[in-house]
């Protein structure tokens, strides 16, 4: 019994050892499990309130972040579309601005501490490279010009040729740039009404074609400076660019939604309203940045919404539904006038033909103004001004004339250099004044009166001769005489044929007993046919072939070779003294010598100037260096082929110190003596005769001509300077080039 009890308890005392060795351990199990638990729910706590955290800073997401979205290995386009990997600047550049305005851009990009690269669209093959920028996260920004007749600049042709063909090409399809994102400034010029900003518009829409989305905006600024809505080219593309780079900078923080383009003129929706569409990524700028952009520019992405509202960005279009997609565009696109006031606007244009007086603008914008008063100019009115040449100055000194004082026999110091139109029709590569000055086709700003401009011409002249009352090696009897003008130079700056009361003012200045000389640019024939009787009479012919004048004049008129001809057949018909200028640009137009003579036996002008170009420094405006001005030695040989070539012309004078020459007529040398100068006082009893008969007593040239002093002939020992005065040689000084 004794042992049946022992056994018992060790059994008990087994049985109780166990379960109290279970219990340890469910013990321990359960203290871990809970630790666990807490752990747990510690670090998601923590990541929640962490990312929440850099959602309310509006930083960018992190790695991590973008981690948690990763399916099958990649990054959802969500994640991808809140980050900025780099920026790439594409340009065509013909003379050189786009190019200046894309290392601008891209240096401001730097300093956002983003990657950037800017491109020649010359140097870049769209065909291998531009769908990599669909998934590259990069921003692609196109800063294109626009040529006269509406093509692109030469490097820019086959990128452009490509997008339009891949735009059509029913083998690309409308997603075959989806991912792009992209921003367009096109540089243009409004004087060409038909092709304004083509380039920048056609890029925007085949890119839009393609699926690639805008960032923001497009933007066409204006070479115009009496149209652009800053003043400038340059201010236009620095107020893109300020937005360019907010809009950059939200797009890094991961800003992404963007405006659909189908609002009109900044009516976006709000951003509590905001539609499904509204809120697609691949549409083109935020709400806020268009809003703001349209404030600042005008801008077409309408025919695009257009097209969505009608068919969808990627619908496929049955034939027998285009007829009425384009009905709704076209309704759309009425709608989008009658809104803006536009359409009673432009029946009354057409009815009238021009606008009425009250709506025209001054030429003269306060940004013109401030940039022509730094650069000496005394402005007048809306669109006149006089500046001092520096020939003035020199002759006051006692240093010598300029050509026309060896050529004419004018007296620089007192000769006064102003216009009536600072407005152009030209663009010359050589032009001195950098294209400050505002451009156009015809007279389409508000008018001021002659004889204010006149008194004020002379009132501003007077006012600068002054100025030299006192200063060191000024002439005393040169200063009294500077005070009281005799001649009159009329090729300050811009095109003075183009002011409608030009007659009036010509008339003017002879009665004040001063001589006219006035140079037009040869686009303007029928205003030189209505041109009463100017002293001489000056005609641009800066280039001899329809190809190498466009390159070097660069003018706004489409049809300017054929007004080019018809200008210099109204020459022909003049009975006064005419002048065909020629400048000589090296590697341009030296090399003409057979068309330059057929268009002299065209216009048979009473004399040639042929003088070298004059380098005016680095500028966006031109894109010539030293190399293109030609020595002294190939100007001489150059006329001296040319006059082989005219039997009725031979070479009279020559002004070495402003590297010129003048071939005159035969006419004009009697008896072995060349008869170049002028009779000034003679031509002024002429006109007054002219005038008082209402135009029945007529003259020539051969009658107020006067006799060439020895030492302004070619081949003289003077070369051309005048011997009463003492030459000037500066050293290692820059010298103001501006003059006539």
């Amino acid at each position: 019994m004794a042992a049946d009890l022992d056994v018992s308890m060790d059994t008990w005392s087994f049985y109780t050892s166990l379960v109290s060795l279970w219990l340890h351990r469910f013990y321990i199990y359960s203290v871990v499990a809970v630790g666990i638990s807490i752990w747990i729910i510690v670090q998601f706590l923590t990541t929640k309130t962490r990312r929440k955290g850099e959602k309310s800073n509006g930083n960018p997401p992190s790695s991590e972040g973008t981690e948690d979205k990763l399916v099958n290995g990649s990054a959802t386009l969500e994640a991808k579309e809140l980050c900025v990997a780099g920026v790439k600047i594409f340009y065509g550049s013909q003379t050189g601005t786009a190019k200046r305005f894309a290392k601008g851009l891209a240096e401001a990009v730097i300093s956002l501490c983003l990657p950037v690269e800017v491109i020649s669209m010359g140097d870049y093959d769209p065909d291998d490279c531009l769908a990599e920028e669909t998934t590259s996260r990069n921003v692609c920004v196109f800063l294109v010009a626009t040529y006269t007749d509406g093509q692109p600049t030469e490097s820019a042709a086959w990128f452009c040729k490509w997008l339009q063909e891949a735009a059509h090409d029913f083998r690309f399809g409308k997603t075959h740039l989806k991912g792009l994102r992209y921003a367009v400034f096109g540089l243009g010029n409004s004087v060409y009404v038909d092709h304004y900003n083509t380039v920048g518009r056609n890029i925007d829409r085949w890119l839009w074609m393609l699926g690639a989305s805008r960032i923001m905006t497009r933007v066409e600024g204006d070479c115009n400076v009496a149209q652009s809505k800053h003043g400038s080219i340059e201010a236009d593309f620095e107020a893109w660019k300020t937005k360019f780079l907010n809009r950059l900078q939200a797009l890094c923080r991961g800003e992404k939604k963007p405006c659909s383009g189908k609002c009109k003129k900044g009516k976006c929706k709000s951003p509590g309203k905001q539609s499904k569409e509204s809120s697609d990524p691949e549409h083109g700028a935020s709400e806020y940045e268009n809003t703001e952009a349209e404030e600042l520019f005008e801008t077409s992405s309408e025919e695009e919404a257009d097209a969505e509202e009608a068919g969808g960005t990627n619908s496929v279009i049955d034939v027998e539904d285009l007829g009425n997609i384009m009905s709704h565009m076209k309704k759309a696109k009425r709608d989008r006038e009658l809104e803006d006031g536009e359409v009673g606007k432009n029946l009354a244009q057409e009815n009238s033909g021009r606008k009425e007086e009250s709506e025209r603008r001054e030429m003269i914008t306060p940004a013109l103004r401030e940039a022509l008063t730094k650069q000496g100019y005394k402005l007048i009115g809306s669109h006149s001004g006089v500046k001092l040449c520096r020939w003035t100055k020199s002759m006051l000194r006692g240093r010598g004339g300029c050509y026309k004082h060896t050529f004419y026999g004018i007296e620089s110091h007192r000769c006064m250099e102003a216009t009536p139109s600072l407005a152009c029709a030209n663009k010359c590569v050589f032009c001195w004044r950098h294209h400050t000055n505002p451009v156009g086709t015809e007279w389409r700003w508000k008018m001021d009166q002659p004889e204010m401009i006149l008194q004020e011409a002379l009132e501003n002249h007077r006012n600068m001769i002054k100025q030299f009352k006192g200063v060191s090696g000024v002439r005393a009897d040169r200063l009294a005489e500077a005070m009281t003008a005799k001649h009159c130079a009329l090729s300050l700056v811009g095109e003075p044929i183009m002011y409608p009361e030009i007659n009036r003012f010509v008339k003017l200045l002879h009665q004040h007993g001063i001589s006219s000389f006035l140079v037009t640019n040869a686009q303007f024939p029928d205003e030189i046919r209505n041109l009463e009787p100017v002293t001489q009479l000056y005609v641009s012919v800066d280039a001899s072939t329809k190809e190498s004048l466009k390159r070097i004049d660069r003018p706004l008129f489409r049809d300017f070779w054929q007004r080019f001809l018809d200008s210099l057949k109204a020459l022909s018909e003049k009975q006064q003294r005419t002048v065909y200028r020629l400048t000589l640009v090296k590697a341009w137009n030296v090399d003409e010598l057979k068309a330059y003579a057929d268009l002299i036996s065209l216009g048979k002008p009473d004399f040639i100037e042929v003088k070298g170009v004059t380098y005016c420094g680095e500028s966006s405006a031109s894109n010539l260096t030293m190399a293109n001005v030609p020595w002294h030695e190939e100007v001489v040989r150059f006329v001296q082929d040319l006059a082989d070539l005219v039997p009725d012309y031979e070479i009279a004078c020559e002004h070495q110190h402003s590297n010129c020459l003048l071939i005159a007529h035969k006419k004009f040398k009697v008896d072995g003596d060349w008869f170049t100068w002028i009779d000034y006082g003679r031509f002024q009893e002429l006109v007054r005769e002219h005038e008082r008969s209402g135009g029945a007593e007529t003259f020539t040239a051969a009658d107020y001509a006067a006799r060439t002093p020895e030492w302004a002939l070619f081949g003289s020992r003077e070369r051309g300077f005048d011997p009463l005065d003492v030459r000037y040689q500066r050293k290692n000084k820059a010298r103001d080039i501006s003059g006539c």
